[in-house]
């Protein structure tokens, strides 16, 4: 699915996905939730669920990461008309940073006017610790530095204006409710509020690199959610980050110690059920 020379017939490959979807479901989802590595289990909560296999879904891209299941969930969450990715795309596997974002224009021609993006995250910043939750304020977009950004190319008006604003990308009313949810809880003490900035991947960061980014003020990193919020800002969509952090980066040259993958889904597994309960209460705040 690599598009960018013919934003016309984006926009209809775009409505023939929603179509075939909305034609499946009675489901009519005004809110969307991307979850990230080891985090699909939120989706399991829905109710009156409809499941559709990505590999099954008109110019759909699928899920080649573990720990990203692959699956397309409708159904209801604390009585919101919901759909969730249990897996997400990520351009380190190929595809286009266009294709990463695909989903998003989807839900916005589905009737989705919130968007929650989670994602397991590395901490940069050295208050963090391993199993707080972040919750995203602002993004630092490093693969946007060398012009790969999901609206590049021509743009239709339908899903938005040409330049869009990214100072608010990240909803303040939905952050405080976030907030006011993790305190009724008694949670409030896992809950950051920092910068996420986003690497190509797949291989994770250099001691330099990290110590680059601690510079330029990112609180944590990863390899995806960005795209999707570009995207979302430029189809009006609110949005809220939630980032898990899963790891400690490696500063220090004589630390024995190797980011892998396996190390960010066992940390998902002790903390998932934390975040899912904070989703579904701020559901109800």
């Amino acid at each position: 699915l690599y598009i960018e020379s013919d934003s016309v017939m984006y926009y209809y490959k775009c409505t023939e996905t929603a179509e075939w979807l909305l034609n499946r479901t009675k489901i009519c989802p005004v809110l969307a939730i991307i979850c990230g590595s080891g985090l699909g289990g939120l989706a399991d909560k829905l109710e009156e669920s409809v499941t559709f296999n990505y590999e099954d879904i008109p110019r759909f891209p699928t899920s080649t990461v573990p720990g990203h299941a692959g699956k397309l969930i409708f159904g209801r969450l604390m009585g919101h008309d919901c759909v969730c990715m249990q897996g997400r795309f990520h351009f380190y596997e190929g595809y286009s940073i266009h294709t990463v974002s695909y989903p998003v224009r989807v839900f916005s021609l589905l009737g989705v006017k919130t968007l929650i993006v989670t994602n397991a995250a590395g901490g940069l910043n050295a208050s963090y610790n391993v199993g707080d939750i972040m919750i995203i304020k602002d993004h630092i977009n490093m693969p946007g530095f060398s012009g790969q950004n999901p609206l590049c190319g021509p743009n239709d008006e339908r899903f938005g204006v040409r330049f869009p604003c990214m100072s608010d990308a990240y909803d303040s009313e939905l952050k405080s409710k976030l907030r006011g949810a993790a305190e009724a809880m008694g949670v409030a003490h896992f809950i950051r509020e920092g910068v996420y900035c986003m690497l190509a991947g797949p291989s994770y960061e250099t001691i330099a690199e990290c110590k680059l980014l601690q510079k330029l003020g990112a609180d944590a990193v990863g390899m995806s959610t960005v795209p999707e919020v570009l995207v979302a800002r430029h189809c009006g969509l609110r949005v809220l980050g939630l980032s898990l952090i899963t790891n400690k980066v490696i500063t220090d040259y004589d630390s024995e110690e190797k980011a892998n993958h396996e190390e960010v889904l066992r940390t998902t597994q002790r903390q998932t059920k934390l975040l899912q309960d904070l989703v579904c209460k701020f559901l109800t705040v």
